[in-house]
């Protein structure tokens, strides 16, 4: 790959930015990688699809590496990878005549019958004119599916929330949030119950949020979720990640929540957009494999004489497993943990799985 001192102190700065938590939410992340990502295609200095993979599997390996609890920028360029693959087939089937440009789609049945045999018949090394034209129109429907994601969450609160009903979350999620505020502007006479998720204690910046005469909101300790759960008609939180399985990488808390939901049969609603969906399982229940780890200063701090012998962990997610789900709400409707792996297959090409 040639050089791009321009491209790469610009993917060195994303990294930096994330990193310092100058750039915060999974929402912001993605933004941010897909301007990066859209200006290497734009630049044009690639000659053909298997040059501009091979770029963005590089660019996205690093980001991987030095990123790797931010799932969202890894599902970013698989999503593209597969855009790239799929324009190049359509460009391809033109210009053998295989298909009229009427009917210049990908159909369900080719998605289906897709085999092996044809994958490796085509060479991506060919130039096609056009290809970066209808990757950066595509670049442009995702920029716009990114935009109206939360908004279109926000729109099925309705459905799912009824007057009078008692609700439960977790933390402060972006998604929770406007979506619970939907519902209030849209339902009479809600609870919200609001679990702190300490040692951040982030539920109270939620609870100032939704503050409203429309709805009684009450903050809870975490201690206190499964006295709280009998009174709960449904849980609804936010999510970090959604693996390939249907489990969760949710907030630290998100766990004691489902099993607290379970015990009682109160259905948990995981609120999460199309692009926080990884093709990645649990490699490990140890926290160095999975999870990353806050300052536990806010747990004990460093001044207590007990800190001098204690050894203190204050992880950041929990694993939460798909038979804890109910149900899944995203951008597209809702959806049962079990139907993931049909949503990964339409979102990303198996091969590109492994960056």
């Amino acid at each position: 790959m040639e050089e791009r001192p321009l491209e790469q102190k610009e993917l060195q700065q994303l990294i930096h930015d994330i990193k310092v938590k100058e750039i915060c939410g999974s929402f912001d992340i993605i933004s941010k990688t897909l301007l990066l990502l859209k200006g290497i295609i734009s630049s044009g200095k690639w000659k053909h699809a298997e040059e501009l993979m091979k770029i963005l599997r590089n660019y996205g390996h690093i980001l991987k590496d030095a990123l790797p609890q931010e799932t969202v920028v890894a599902n970013l360029v698989r999503r593209i990878l597969k855009i790239i693959r799929e324009e190049f087939d359509l460009l391809q089937a033109k210009v053998h005549h295989l298909i009229d440009d009427s009917q210049a789609t990908l159909s369900l049945h080719k998605l289906v019958t897709q085999t092996s045999e044809c994958d490796v018949s085509i060479d991506y090394a060919k130039p096609r004119p056009g290809l970066k034209e209808a990757i950066l129109d595509h670049l442009q429907e995702i920029e716009n599916e990114l935009e109206t994601s939360c908004e279109s969450i926000c729109a099925q609160a309705e459905q799912h929330i009824h007057s009078t009903e008692v609700i439960l979350t977790l933390g402060h999620s972006r998604n929770a949030e406007h979506f619970l505020k939907k519902a209030i502007e849209k339902r009479q006479s809600l609870t919200i119950i609001i679990a702190e998720c300490a040692p951040a204690c982030r539920g109270h910046n939620l609870a100032a949020s939704l503050a409203s005469k429309n709805a009684e909101i009450i903050v809870i300790p975490d201690s206190a979720i499964f006295a709280m759960m009998s009174r709960v008609n449904k849980v609804i939180i936010g999510t970090h990640s959604v693996l390939a399985n249907g489990g969760l990488r949710a907030a630290c808390g998100a766990y004691t929540v489902g099993l607290a939901a379970k015990h009682y049969s109160v259905p948990v609603i995981v609120l999460a957009p199309m692009y926080k969906l990884a093709p990645i399982h649990l490699c490990s229940y140890e926290q160095d494999a999975f999870n990353s780890l806050g300052n536990a200063e806010e747990i004990l701090p460093y001044d207590f004489l007990a800190a001098k012998s204690a050894k203190i962990y204050s992880p950041i997610f929990d694993y939460v497993p798909p038979e804890l789900v109910t149900l899944f709400i995203s951008n597209t409707g809702g959806h049962a943990p079990s139907y993931v792996y049909r949503l990964l297959t339409e979102l990303y090409h198996p091969d590109d799985y492994e960056i």
